[in-house]
């Protein structure tokens, strides 16, 4: 029947969002016929095309943003001596969520990843070493993911770093080998920032 196929797409669309499995993505269907008035689900599919328009990448530091520059860059409150360093525009909110860091931060755009083909071009790693070399900043945080990939994209930023002469810190171990920094809750985010050791 009809109604079937327009289910069955509807089930299909949703599968190709991340960790959502046949069963999930028919919970949700079920979800957004039954519970949701029509008006919310157009809000919904609205806010995604929305978002996926109008969004863009920050000029300074790639993170999103509906302007050249991002609502943090533009911030003239935020301590314009430190930088962090993150993976993925999600780590920002992670970090922003904790409430403990006032500075700016650079979005890599990922991780070194061989195995992905992710080498130093695919990353913003050349964006950061120019943007270090301009501003006069006083300690760069490295807080890329605890993960292999995180691990080796730390230790390939300090490389490029030190020799600047910039102090250069990693964020502490708070958070179990191989989590990602956006399912981190706040206080663990706090705790290994506060943590952070220097890098000789």
């Amino acid at each position: 029947g009809i109604m079937v196929k327009i289910l069955d797409n509807l089930i299909n669309k949703l599968q190709l969002l991340p960790s959502i499995g046949q069963k999930t993505a028919q919970r949700i269907a079920f979800y957004i016929l039954t519970k949701l008035k029509e008006e919310q689900v157009e809000e919904l599919a609205q806010a995604i095309l929305e978002a996926k328009r109008k969004l863009k990448f920050c000029k300074e530091c790639f993170n999103y943003t509906e302007e050249e520059l991002c609502a943090i860059c533009s911030n003239p409150e935020r301590d314009r001596g430190i930088l962090c360093v993150v993976e993925n525009p999600s780590d920002v909110l992670s970090i922003e969520r904790s409430g403990k860091y006032r500075g700016l931060y650079h979005v890599l755009g990922g991780a070194l990843s061989p195995i992905n083909n992710i080498g130093p071009a695919d990353l913003h790693i050349k964006e950061l070493i120019e943007r270090i070399k301009k501003t006069n900043y006083q300690e760069i945080i490295i807080a890329t993911n605890p993960t292999r990939e995180g691990e080796a994209t730390a230790d390939y930023l300090v490389k490029l770093i030190k020799p600047l002469g910039i102090k250069v810190t990693r964020i502490a171990r708070g958070l179990p080998i191989g989590s990602d920094l956006d399912l981190a809750d706040s206080s663990t985010i706090s705790e290994a920032l506060e943590g952070r050791r220097e890098i000789e």
